[in-house]
C-alpha cells in the first residue's frame, strides 16, 4: 500500500515535442539569411540602418523561429527552412493531387507534345523527366517542395527542357555528363552553390536544350 501511494506521489514528466520553429540553426543558414537582406537592399525594400539591425539578429538567432523572424515582412525573400518551420502545419494533398501520391518518385512524359508543371504544384524528392521531340517547362517558383534536394532524372531526345527556380534555390548538374548535339545553360549561376531547395539533376541531354534560369521580372517576364 505505501509503495502504491508513493508511486501514485512521484511527479509525471512528459517530453514534449520539439517543433520546427524551435529547431536549431547553423552558421550557414545564418549567413545565407544575411545574404537574402542584401538582396532586400538591392530592391529599396530596408534601409541600411535595417540592414545592420536585422543582420545582427540574424548572426544571434539560435532557432528556425528566430531566423525567420529576420525575414517576415519582406514579400518573396525568406529563408525557406526557417520560414517552413513558421508557416503552418501543411496537409499533404490527396493522392489524385497531380496524378501521384506526394512522397513518391514521379514520371514525367513529354512525346511530341508539351508539358508544363507550374503554379503550387507538389514536388516530390525524386522525379524522372523523359522529354522525346517535345518541349518540357518545370516552373519550381510557387511549388510545394516536399525535400530540401530534389534529385531530377532527365533522358531528353530532340526537345527542350527549361527549369525555372527561386532565387534562393541552387543548382548541381555536374552528374549530367552526355551532352550531344544539345546545349545546357545554367542563367542562375548557381551550380555548387548553396541554395535551399537544392535541385540535383543528371542524366542526358541529345539533340535538345536545357536551360536553368531564375523567374523573369518586370511585365513582359
Amino acid at each position: 500500500m505505501g509503495e502504491e501511494e508513493t508511486a501514485a506521489a512521484e511527479p509525471v514528466t512528459e517530453t514534449k515535442p520539439l517543433s520546427e520553429r524551435d529547431l536549431r540553426v547553423s552558421d550557414d543558414e545564418r549567413e545565407h539569411v544575411v545574404g537574402v537582406l542584401q538582396k532586400a537592399i538591392g530592391r529599396g525594400m530596408i534601409d541600411l540602418d535595417e540592414f545592420t539591425e536585422r543582420t545582427d539578429r540574424a548572426l544571434a538567432s539560435r532557432t528556425r523561429g528566430e531566423l525567420n523572424a529576420v525575414l517576415a515582412d519582406l514579400a518573396g525573400l525568406y529563408h525557406p527552412a526557417a520560414a517552413m518551420a513558421a508557416a503552418p502545419s501543411y496537409a499533404p494533398p490527396p493522392a489524385s493531387y497531380g496524378g501521384y501520391s506526394p512522397g513518391r518518385r514521379i514520371e514525367l512524359n513529354a512525346k511530341y507534345s508539351s508539358l508544363v508543371r507550374s503554379g503550387p504544384w507538389v514536388v516530390p524528392p525524386e522525379m524522372v523527366v523523359r522529354n522525346k521531340y517535345g518541349s518540357t517547362k518545370l516552373d519550381f517558383t510557387e511549388a510545394q517542395v516536399q525535400s530540401p534536394v530534389v534529385h531530377i532524372e532527365l533522358d531528353a531526345k530532340w526537345g527542350s527542357v527549361e527549369v525555372i527556380i527561386p532565387e534562393h534555390a541552387a543548382v548541381d548538374v555536374n552528374s549530367i555528363t552526355d551532352v550531344k548535339f544539345g546545349s545546357l545553360e545554367d542563367k542562375t549561376h548557381s551550380n555548387g552553390h548553396m541554395g535551399n531547395p537544392r535541385f540535383v539533376l543528371s542524366g542526358r541531354v541529345h539533340g535538345g536544350s536545357l536551360v536553368i534560369r531564375h523567374p523573369r521580372r518586370g511585365l513582359f517576364g
